[in-house]
């Protein structure tokens, strides 16, 4: 997994999943926007219908008043081998790393004849030992999301890969409420399994995913849609583009201050300058001949600093004055 961190700090991730609706120019316009965005990852879905599901799949939410059955949707969801390396192109020419969770082994196939350099495993498919030993058995690294499995199913899978691993959070509610986001899990994982930890994000906000950054994780997953207006299921679990780029800029700032451990001493020292400004000096609260024995209705704390810190007037107190001193002005130590 070091060539995606080693480039990338936290791999940020949009996902698209079905929301081109079947389009593939809004699959290509997402790439676009997701590139814009400042994202370092886009993913998909592929899906071919007659290897994956049957006509009596029920619809998880009732959506499309076009397609008599979810098969018939997962159907007008393919592109074809050609379009889907025309959409990896696309990718690659913005900068990004082109992903795609395959739901078949016949899915997988084609994806690695497209020369896949790293499987998203959904949360689906953990269980479908068919089609995961085939992903693992490319060699390649994993993203295994966490969504629906127990922790005996995610322990026997992590046992099972061989290649660069990083287990992702995620919970399969659209759109995920902050109960259910499960962050304790990212660092549970990374002590349990010894490998790379990140989150696959539903809630349709940037607040969890900034949280996983400063829990260390080191993949970030979310939904992008290209308006709060667009058709599709998955719209409320998803940003929109501007929403993405701030989670970016976000995620970029937490890495740089994440990277960089402070020594307050060291960094107090910096400060000295603005310190004078900011903190006071012992001043005498009126004209002060020579010879005053000092007491507190003779002295006050003002700015700038530089002087006798407020915090040692106490030990001016019954000392007598050596010269005489002007109101407001800074006392030392050598004129008592």
């Amino acid at each position: 997994m070091s060539f995606l961190f080693g480039k990338f700090g936290c791999l940020v991730i949009g996902e698209v999943a079905q929301a081109h609706d079947g389009s593939l120019g809004t699959a290509h316009a997402f790439i676009d926007a997701i590139a814009a965005a400042g994202a370092d990852a886009v993913k998909f879905q592929t899906h071919i219908a007659a290897a994956e599901s049957t006509s009596r799949e029920p619809w998880r939410v009732r959506f499309s008043p076009q397609d008599e059955s979810r098969y018939d949707y997962w159907k007008r969801m393919e592109f074809t081998e050609e379009q889907w390396a025309g959409l990896k192109a696309h990718a690659e020419e913005r900068g990004l790393l082109f992903l795609s969770s395959p739901f078949s082994v016949e899915a997988a196939e084609m994806l690695e004849r497209l020369g896949m350099k790293a499987w998203k495993v959904a949360s689906g498919e953990v269980s479908n030992p068919v089609l995961f030993e085939f992903l693992i058995g490319t060699g390649k690294p994993v993203l295994l999301s966490t969504g629906m499995s127990p922790l005996e199913e995610i322990d026997a899978a992590v046992r099972r890969v061989r290649s660069p691993l990083a287990v992702m959070q995620c919970t399969n509610a659209y759109p995920c409420p902050p109960e259910k986001l499960g962050l304790n899990l990212i660092p549970f994982f990374r002590e349990r399994y010894g490998c790379a930890v990140g989150l696959s994000d539903h809630s349709g906000t940037i607040y969890p995913g900034l949280a996983a950054v400063t829990l260390g994780a080191e993949v970030l997953e979310v939904h992008v849609t290209l308006s709060r207006e667009a058709f599709g299921p998955d719209v409320p679990a998803s940003l929109t583009t501007a929403e993405l780029r701030q989670l970016v800029e976000g995620v970029r700032f937490l890495q740089r201050a994440l990277a960089q451990p402070v020594d307050k001493d060291a960094m107090a020292g910096e400060m000295e300058p603005l310190r004078q400004m900011f903190t006071k000096s012992v001043v005498a609260r009126l004209d002060l001949p020579k010879g005053t024995v000092l007491a507190p209705e003779h002295l006050a704390v003002k700015k700038p600093g530089g002087g006798i810190p407020a915090s040692r007037m106490a030990e001016l107190i019954g000392g007598r004055l050596r010269r005489a001193v002007k109101a407001d002005e800074a006392l030392r130590f050598e004129d008592l």
